[in-house]
């Protein structure tokens, strides 16, 4: 092995090492008091070593976010595995759902803080990180409208329409709005399982 390769070895082995470290880290102090110097110390080096890595805080959300759609695809893959269009859809929606709410801290970068889209603005880039991710939801869609099992003609309207609703539940649950519904958490469940049946029901052909 040469010298370059021994190096890009080491640069990987080490964004590796404050990867994992980050990703413990916000999970269980969350997003605010998770900062480099914390990170640094965790990993046992200087925030300078960090810093010749991440230009910002912003920019090792943005890797962070990145893991965590990982995470999800993953879970997409090993849920939504039914041949008929829209059970798929049913179970991916199910999963997207349990996703965030199992994991709130990571649901939250990946939809609800801004900071790791910042970087984007700085560099005025594309956001790529949930590409994998929804392209699997436009593939489900695709197929349910091939096959006229889904009232919609156009995949993108289909699946904007299917992540807000599935977004809104979440998100409602993770900030805590769902309290309105004066319910126990398993009542709350409940309500959002049937609530993502009836939806499908409505856009069922």
């Amino acid at each position: 092995m040469g010298i370059a390769d021994r190096k890009e070895r080491e640069k990987q082995e080490m964004k590796r090492l404050i990867m994992e470290a980050s990703m413990r880290m916000f999970a269980e102090m969350g997003y605010e008091k998770t900062s480099i110097r914390s990170i640094a110390e965790k990993i046992e080096y200087s925030p300078a070593t960090i810093y010749l890595y991440y230009k910002d805080k912003d920019e090792l959300l943005y890797d962070l976010q990145a893991q965590a759609f990982d995470q999800l695809f993953e879970t997409f893959k090993e849920k939504a595995t039914s041949r008929s269009p829209l059970k798929k859809l049913e179970q991916l929606s199910k999963a997207y759902v349990q996703f965030g709410l199992e994991k709130p801290d990571l649901y939250d970068l990946m939809f609800i803080i801004r900071s790791p889209m910042k970087k984007l603005e700085k560099e005025d880039g594309a956001w790529d990180n949930g590409d994998h991710c929804f392209n699997f939801l436009l593939e489900v869609l695709q197929q349910g409208i091939d096959q006229k099992a889904l009232r919609f003609k156009d995949k993108y309207v289909a699946a904007l329409s299917i992540w807000s609703m599935v977004h809104g539940l979440v998100s409602l649950h993770v900030r805590c709005r769902m309290k309105v519904m004066n319910m126990e958490e398993e009542g709350v469940i409940k309500a959002i399982d049937t609530t993502i049946d009836e939806y499908l029901k409505m856009i069922k052909n």
